[in-house]
């Protein structure tokens, strides 16, 4: 299953591939115009677009979703068939590209093909406050817990200081105490370990702060 937002300004066929894929087990989220799509783009693991679309063209969209996130599946739609259009929807950033007329059963394909070679990692729902593992496992975070992750998500590729979770947390880091930090961290892990035979990449950087052991993808 997975969480798509279908941007395409033709109601009936809107609804018919919303249908389709909700049948499928798919959560689907229906918008007709890019001033509808942008704030829930960040929802989507699949985002189906139309190119023609009321307010503008739906190859920004999938532009500044590409920008946005890496591993979201992007399917353009469309009713042109020029070889110039399909080229600019797949260097723009989409993974396939579907012309109009097309079978709901193809599209469905597209969709788990392309999930499926995307894959899915660790996942931060910014909305639930809910950490996903890559195996499916969930975990509610609590606001301090979600900040943390918020935080670790930003240093992908580096150290979060001490101070720099502290801070992302609210606090004065002049008046916090540190132990309470570690403590967090303690009781962090082990509501994990509680949820899952698989060790979270929760490293602790001595005398520095923390890093995770993998990329976080925020949606």
């Amino acid at each position: 299953m997975a969480n798509i937002v279908l941007l395409e300004d033709e109601i009936a066929l809107r609804e018919e591939v919303a249908s389709f894929l909700e049948q499928s087990g798919h959560q689907v989220e229906q918008v007709g115009t890019l001033c509808e799509f942008y704030p829930l783009m960040s929802h989507a693991q699949v985002a189906i677009i139309d190119i023609n679309l009321p307010d503008g063209n739906g190859l920004d969209a999938a532009k500044q979703l590409r920008d946005f996130s890496a591993r979201t599946a992007i399917i353009m739609l469309t009713a042109r068939s020029a070889i110039e259009d399909r080229l600019a929807g797949l260097y723009g950033g989409a993974d396939h590209y579907l012309t109009k007329p097309f079978s709901l059963v193809e599209l469905g394909a597209l969709i788990d093909v392309t999930l499926r070679r995307i894959g899915h990692g660790w996942r931060l729902d910014m909305q639930k406050h809910v950490l996903a593992s890559p195996e499916g496992v969930e975990l509610e975070l609590g606001p301090h817990e979600m900040a943390i992750f918020n935080q670790l998500a930003m240093q992908a590729d580096s150290i979060a200081s001490k101070r720099s979770l502290v801070e992302a947390m609210g606090f004065d880091w002049l008046d916090y105490d540190l132990r309470r930090l570690d403590t967090l961290i303690s009781r962090l892990r082990q509501r994990w370990r509680e949820k899952s035979a698989v060790e979270l990449p929760l490293k602790t950087e001595h005398r520095e702060g923390y890093s995770f052991g993998a990329p976080i993808e925020r949606f």
